[in-house]
C-alpha cells in the first residue's frame, strides 16, 4: 500500500529533535492526568519504536483508555511531555492534531463506529476522501484494502447487513487505509464471540506486521495481548511491570 506524504504542515516540533530517537513513534515522559480530584495517569513514561507492538493490560479504571486518548490527541495530559514523531502533542493546536488523526494516528475500537449510510467500500474510502485523494488512486487503494480484509464480496453492503466480525474487518481496513504510523486499539475484540475474536486478532497482527505499523493494544484478554511483542501493565495510573508478551500467555 502506498504511504501518503506531504499532507501535514506547520506542526510543533520538539525544540531539539536530535534528542529524540529517530526510530521512535512516541516518546512519553512523566505524563499525568486527573479528572477533578482523581488522578488517572501518574508519571507515565515510555518509548514506542517504529513497528513495535505493545499490549497494555490492567483492571478497569487503571488508566489504560485515558492513556490511549492522550496518545491519540483526543485528550491532553495535565503535565508531562508527549511527542509523536517529534511533534509535541501537548502544545499542538486542534487543527494540526486533527491532521495527524486523519492519516498517521488511527484507532480501532470495541464498537465499530461505521457510518450507517455508507457502504463497506465507502466507509473504507472515507479517510482518503478527507485527505482529498481522488479518482483512480483512491479507488485502487480501496480495492487493495478490500482484498486484504477479504471483504470484496461485501463491498456494496451496508453496515446493518454485516455480521460483527465483518464490521470489525471493515473498521480495521478503514484504520489502515492511510498507512498510519501507529494504530491505537481499545479492546478490538471485546464485542465479538471467541471465534471471530481470534480471526480479528490474526488479521490485525498480519496487516500491522506486513505494513510495519506500530500498535498500542489495550485489552483485558491474554489471548489478545499474545499478538504483541511485549505486554505492559497499568495499575492505579502507573505503567509498570514491562514483561515479554509470552509471559502474558501463561
Amino acid at each position: 500500500m502506498r504511504k501518503l506524504s506531504g499532507i501535514l504542515t506547520g506542526m510543533a516540533k520538539h525544540p531539539s529533535d536530535a534528542l529524540l530517537g529517530e526510530n521512535n513513534i512516541y516518546e512519553v515522559e512523566n505524563l499525568s492526568k486527573a479528572y477533578g480530584e482523581t488522578r488517572v495517569l501518574k508519571n507515565v513514561h515510555f518509548r514506542l519504536g517504529k513497528g513495535e507492538q505493545i499490549a497494555i493490560m490492567g483492571p478497569s479504571g487503571s488508566g489504560k483508555s485515558t492513556l490511549l486518548h492522550c496518545l491519540g490527541g483526543v485528550d491532553k495530559a495535565d503535565t508531562g511531555r508527549l511527542y509523536f514523531e517529534g511533534n509535541d502533542l501537548q502544545t499542538m493546536d486542534s487543527t494540526s492534531i486533527a491532521g495527524l488523526r486523519r492519516s498517521r494516528i488511527t484507532s480501532i475500537f470495541q464498537f465499530f463506529y461505521l457510518l450507517p449510510t455508507l457502504t463497506v467500500r465507502e466507509n473504507i474510502a472515507f479517510p482518503l476522501q478527507l485527505l482529498g485523494l481522488k479518482g483512480k488512486t483512491r479507488k485502487d487503494q480501496v480495492a487493495e484494502m478490500l482484498a486484504h480484509v477479504n471483504m470484496e464480496p461485501r463491498a456494496d453492503a451496508y453496515p446493518n447487513e454485516l455480521s460483527g466480525g465483518e464490521q470489525q474487518r471493515v473498521a480495521i481496513a478503514r484504520a489502515l487505509i492511510t498507512h498510519p504510523s501507529v494504530v491505537l486499539a481499545d479492546e478490538p475484540t471485546g464485542n465479538l464471540d471467541s471465534q471471530n475474536g481470534r480471526r480479528i486478532l490474526e488479521l490485525i497482527q498480519r496487516l500491522i506486521t506486513e505494513q510495519g505499523i506500530a500498535l498500542m493494544l489495550v485489552t483485558h484478554s491474554k489471548e489478545a495481548a499474545g499478538i504483541c511483542q511485549r505486554t505492559w501493565h497499568m495499575q492505579d495510573g502507573h505503567l509498570q511491570n514491562k514483561t515479554p508478551c509470552q509471559e502474558a500467555k501463561s
